[in-house]
């Protein structure tokens, strides 16, 4: 329940840019894997389960990519979402982090579980610093009167939410849904991350 919740916080916030949409009603809903047509507005996506999923795009349903960033980008202050799991060390490793626009400055602030891996959560804070280690970095950040801090390994990717149109939507490339499941069972797409310039959305 608390995941939907974020979701659906998260969708909504993405009303501040022209480039996101706004989020369909119903059960949040992400869809992971690769696009296998695009037939008209209906987008078929072979999920990472090898499960055929079809959704229904409408002429609200905003397409981004992702652009690769580094480290050095990111200064006290900014507002970034990351997912982590815990590594070895029982420290939070970052999957990747993204670097939010100011518009979406506060969206699904918090920390949550999320569902890339069974063990992942996702956070949405303020950096309050970045600390240099003998392998890599320790980004701390803040939400909502709580602390937290992750490791930031050096093959982590660092990105930042680029533009895109439904051109990009070809067979074989990889998508991140957010989308929103009717009661009729019925998937409508709010947001579609693609992959482009040969990078992949890794959340």
């Amino acid at each position: 329940m608390r995941k939907h919740i974020f979701s659906a916080g998260l969708a909504l916030a993405l009303l501040t840019l022209p480039a996101f949409a706004q989020a369909p009603q119903g059960t949040p809903t992400r869809v992971r894997g690769t696009v296998e047509k695009l037939d008209g507005m209906t987008l078929t996506v072979k999920s990472r389960d090898g499960t055929d999923v079809a959704m229904e795009m409408t002429d609200k349903t905003g397409v981004r990519t992702l652009v690769k960033k580094s480290l050095s980008d990111i200064k006290p202050g900014d507002y970034v979402a990351s997912t982590g799991r815990p590594g070895p060390d029982g420290k939070l490793h970052a999957v990747e982090v993204r670097i939010f626009p100011e518009a979406l400055r506060g969206a699904g602030e918090g920390q949550f579980p999320w569902d890339l891996t069974p063990d992942s959560v996702m956070t949405n804070a303020t950096v309050s610093g970045v600390t240099t280690m003998a392998k890599g970095e320790t980004l701390k950040v803040s939400y909502k009167g709580k602390e937290s801090e992750y490791i930031v390994d050096p093959d982590c990717p660092i990105l930042a939410f680029g533009p895109g149109d439904k051109n990009l939507l070809k067979p074989g490339v990889y998508v991140v849904v957010l989308g929103a499941k009717q009661p009729d069972g019925k998937i409508i797409a709010g947001n579609i991350t693609a992959e482009a310039n040969g990078v992949k959305p890794p959340m």
